[in-house]
């Protein structure tokens, strides 16, 4: 495998073009790479930053074999990889004198990668995530069902959102993707938030979607504020938004948990959610510079 396999552009349409198939070819592995580029494509090149995405494919003998994707400041995003293929991406990415914070991916492309990285730059890295993927199997509710209703949230609830996207992004410690109000008005625009709401009204939980791409749906972000958790609000939301991507005719629906977090990844496969695959989430310090 050699690093001229690879090629590197800021071409979105391109790109997919190029590599929309592959990528479709597993949404589940995909997911990621799959509802970013959507976010992408349909709010502007700048929606997650100032600084232009960069994209970038491997194919050998006319086929599509990898890809990855960066939106600065975030991790680089990469797709399934052998032991040579993330050899000859970060020689790829050296080569081209690319800035790379760090890489998300699944956990043996991840450390296969870091290893290549730190050969090459000599820098050091650090774990900072491991993540599961879920696919919903059998749904069920989990009981007892808690008083209240889910509510999917609407413009009137943009404070609400905008409030409760901070608290979540501090709560699991990492940097957000988009800005709150950004993250607000786009979920917003197409009912990609519902509440579990008191009989008063009272927001309490909530259970974000992505919007369909690939015939799946990924459930996140989840989010319960402190004071509130151990009395079934999360879960109940997650089966309400899962049963409502059912119901649309959606049969891929995923999720995404911290594997540090036992409560969550209980509660999930409660409610029917299966192991799909690994993730571990690097962060690099002191490579040569870019």
């Amino acid at each position: 495998m050699r690093p001229d396999d690879w090629y590197c552009t800021q071409d979105l349409t391109g790109f997919l073009a190029h590599a929309g198939g592959f990528l479709r070819s597993r949404p589940d592995l995909h997911t990621v790479a799959l509802t970013v580029t959507e976010t992408l494509r349909t709010s502007g090149l700048r929606a997650y930053g100032d600084e232009a995405p960069v994209f970038g494919v491997l194919e050998v003998g006319g086929q599509v074999r990898a890809a990855y994707f960066r939106t600065p400041p975030f991790r680089l995003n990469v797709t399934p990889l052998t032991p040579d293929e993330a050899e000859s991406l970060a020689a790829h990415l050296v080569a081209l004198g690319h800035s790379v914070p760090g890489v998300i991916a699944a956990r043996e492309t991840a450390e296969a990668f870091t290893a290549a990285w730190r050969r090459r730059t000599g820098g050091r890295s650090t774990v900072v995530q491991r993540q599961r993927l879920y696919r919903l199997g059998n749904l069920t509710v989990p009981q007892p069902v808690p008083a209240g209703r889910a509510r999917i949230a609407g413009k009137e609830d943009r404070e609400q959102l905008v409030c409760w996207y901070g608290e979540f992004i501090d709560a699991v410690g990492d940097h957000a993707a988009r800005d709150a109000t950004g993250w607000a008005e786009s979920r917003i625009s197409y009912g990609g938030v519902t509440f579990w709401e008191g009989e008063d009204g009272t927001p309490l939980s909530m259970a974000g979607v992505t919007q369909v791409v690939a015939g799946q749906v990924r459930v996140a972000p989840v989010y319960t504020p402190a004071h509130l958790r151990g009395r079934g609000y999360a879960g109940a939301v997650t089966a309400q938004v899962s049963r409502a991507v059912l119901a649309s005719g959606v049969r891929e629906v995923l999720l995404f948990t911290d594997l540090a977090n036992q409560t969550s990844n209980s509660l999930y496969q409660r409610i029917g959610y299966r192991p799909v695959a690994d993730f571990t989430a690097y962060d690099f310090r002191g490579s040569r510079g870019f």
